[in-house]
């Protein structure tokens, strides 16, 4: 078979935008991802300035589109509400979702009470074990998928996970590593797990019908971590002890279309 030829940014352009005005939705649960917003409101980050970068060397003008979970944000894809999304890579969210390299990865992990029997990932995939997580988060997508003996106990956001948690529900939390090593500064009588169950793989996501589009969207994540672009991004929001780069030559996401992989 012939190989693809890549399309201009000018095609790449007409085809996500016709009108001028690239809308990106933004998934405003990810804290690290968007972590303030501008004065007038806006949602500002990682998230929010890598979309202003891609719509600024497509040469079209941005339009944010904030959802207030992943899940709203991956079924709002059917509803002609936005042209790209900020959002994580997900096997179940493929069906519908064709996604770039990834261009930020997140680590989560298990977080257990001191004394738990519970000490490894291992030990979490059981019957009698119940997992308290943020509900239809990537990481609870992947679980879903992998842990298939445990019981799951969904929030409805990452902050109710932790709070169903720290009142005594449930044996282990499952979360973003670097909020469970926030909180532990603060929370004792808590241990973290290790290695991550997870890396969970940020990434610009376009309608399926669209994934033509990859390549050029590749390049342009690939131009922007080369360039040190992400890395600038990344101590400009304070987040760069959270976050880790993914390397330019990962063969396995170029046109991602499967969750993180184990950790």
């Amino acid at each position: 078979m012939a190989e693809q030829t890549q399309l201009s940014d000018d095609e790449v352009a007409h085809i996500l935008a016709p009108s001028g005005r690239l809308r990106a939705g933004i998934n405003m649960s990810n804290f690290l991802l968007v972590s303030d917003r501008t004065a007038s409101g806006d949602p500002a980050g990682l998230s929010p300035s890598l979309a202003q970068h891609i719509a600024t060397k497509l040469g079209l003008e941005l339009e944010l589109i904030p959802f207030e979970s992943p899940g709203e944000l991956a079924d709002a894809v059917t509803q002609d509400k936005w042209d790209i999304a900020n959002i994580a890579v997900e096997a179940e969210r493929a069906a519908i979702i064709a996604f770039s390299k990834p261009y930020i990865h997140i680590d989560a992990n298990f977080m257990v009470r001191s004394g738990s029997s519970v000490q490894t990932n291992q030990d979490v995939n059981n019957a009698a074990v119940e997992i308290v997580l943020y509900g239809r988060s990537a990481y609870d997508l992947w679980l879903t998928e992998n842990y298939t003996h445990p019981q799951f106990l969904r929030a409805a956001s990452i902050p109710q996970s932790h709070e169903l948690f720290y009142e005594g529900q449930g044996d282990v939390l499952a979360s973003l590593k670097p909020r469970l090593v926030e909180e532990m500064k603060t929370h004792s009588g808590y241990q973290i797990i290790t290695p991550a169950f997870t890396a969970i793989k940020q990434a610009v996501g376009v309608a399926k019908h669209r994934q033509d589009i990859l390549p050029a969207l590749n390049k342009l994540i690939d131009e922007a971590l080369a360039e040190g672009m992400i890395k600038q991004l990344l101590d400009q929001f304070k987040v760069a002890d959270k976050l880790s780069l993914p390397g330019r030559a990962m063969p396995e996401d170029e046109g991602e279309q499967v969750i993180c992989q184990k950790a």
